[in-house]
């Protein structure tokens, strides 16, 4: 790909906007999709598919039970057009679970995940995050005396352990693993990694969570991947392969996006100390900064991907049957009309309550997008708090994204603890 912003000319297609692997301009890119229309075409590493830009169009096709998750369903999948080869492959065919099948299959899957992350579960485990939490506060303290110059990484000390013993301790996952799990499903999303030692990676982490399952399954205990095992939802238990299905995509998806929420905020806050200001003041609350910061810098750029059972006529646009489609949360998030014509600008002071979409919408709408908000509510006063002086390390323009298409994630995040 030789120009990677451009947008090339195809005779039968119109313009296709190549996403860029590298994420070199996020929000350049954000504002090209935007730019393109409600239902734009886009290449994602030579592949053409559809993506979804406007929250009412999202709203709208999320729920259009004529989009499934099935891969033997995308045309390209089926004449061999996309294999193996392909980079994002894992991201669509990652085994059975309930974030690749549909309908009653889907509910059957995600039943007992959804009973294990209610609102009472969450209260429940509150003082467990908040424990990690100052645990993680005293480590990063800790850098930043032993550092020379006092500069601490922010994301690797704090906001990655945090949801990564969250959802180990839900998941039953030992804390010994954590390392291990946040190298590979790193390794796993970067556009960097050699598709060779990509599907390697899976093939160990399929190994990983199998051995798990089946050490759950002879000795199960008071974790999610235990009740999996033992649910018998609509009098039919869950098989290995589906367990691990569900248990190895909730551990990537239960850490990555809160990750990318806690930084977020952080680095939007610490770039409008303004609004910070007036947040350490107590005039306007953490729950709006995380909503304003999931508007505004999703965790999740873009959603992979749904495909067309027939022709979906959308406006004067049609999604042919056949077609992959993308959800472009990012964009949808910076939609001018559903949030006005500062979309693109970070302001908690925004007319509440905001409503966006990123967690998504309808039957697949993400299982723990409460517990990711709950553990932001929980982090982002407690580090400020404790830090109320925090402050960047580097100018804002050299904090680089890591090559991932799909998550909105720093490289490294540079602060200086005490101003």
């Amino acid at each position: 790909m030789n120009c990677p912003h451009a947008a090339r000319e195809d005779a039968s297609n119109g313009p296709v906007l190549v996403v860029d692997p590298l994420v070199k301009d996020l929000d350049g890119e954000t504002a090209r999709l935007r730019d393109a229309g409600p239902l734009a075409r886009i290449e994602l590493l030579g592949v053409p598919a559809l993506t979804v830009t406007r929250h009412s169009l999202a709203r709208q096709l999320l729920v259009d039970p004529r989009l499934v998750k099935d891969i033997d369903v995308w045309d390209l999948w089926q004449r061999g057009e996309v294999t193996h080869d392909w980079p994002l492959i894992g991201m669509i065919d990652a085994g059975r679970s309930m974030f690749t099948v549909d309908g009653a299959e889907h509910r059957r899957l995600r039943t007992k995940t959804s009973q294990a992350l209610t609102p009472r579960r969450l209260e429940e485990i509150r003082p467990e995050i908040e424990k990690f939490t100052e645990e993680l506060l005293d480590a990063l303290a800790e850098h930043g005396e032993r550092s020379e110059d006092g500069v601490v990484d922010l994301k690797s000390v704090f906001a990655q352990p945090l949801p990564m013993r969250v959802v180990g301790m839900l998941m039953g996952v030992d804390e010994a693993e954590h390392p291990m799990l946040m190298k590979r499903y790193k390794a796993f999303f970067s556009m960097l990694t050699p598709q060779e030692e990509r599907l390697a990676l899976l093939a160990e982490l399929d190994v990983f969570y199998t051995d798990l399952v089946r050490e759950k399954t002879a000795r199960p205990t008071d974790d999610l991947t235990s009740a999996l095992i033992l649910a018998e939802e609509g009098g039919e238990p869950l098989t290995e392969e589906e367990v691990v299905g569900n248990l190895k995509a909730m551990v990537a998806a239960g850490h990555e996006t809160t990750i990318g929420l806690i930084l977020n905020a952080v680095r939007a806050l610490l770039t409008h100390p303004d609004q910070l200001r007036k947040v350490l003041d107590g005039e306007i609350p953490w729950e709006t900064v995380i909503e304003e910061t999931l508007r505004w810098d999703t965790p999740t750029t873009h959603l992979l991907m749904r495909f067309a059972t027939e022709d979906i006529q959308v406006g004067d646009d049609v999604i042919p049957k056949g077609e992959g489609v993308v959800i472009s949360y990012r964009a949808i998030g910076r939609d001018t009309e559903q949030h006005g014509a500062d979309a693109d600008a970070f302001d908690v002071t925004r007319p509440t309550p905001i409503r966006h979409m990123t967690f998504g919408h309808g039957p697949h709408i993400c299982p723990g997008a409460a517990l990711s908000r709950v553990e932001a509510g929980i982090a982002l006063p407690a580090l400020f708090e404790r830090f109320p002086a925090l402050r960047a390390a580097v100018p804002d323009e050299e904090i680089s994204k890591l090559p991932v298409m799909t998550q909105n994630d720093m490289a490294a995040f540079p602060v200086l603890l005490h101003g």
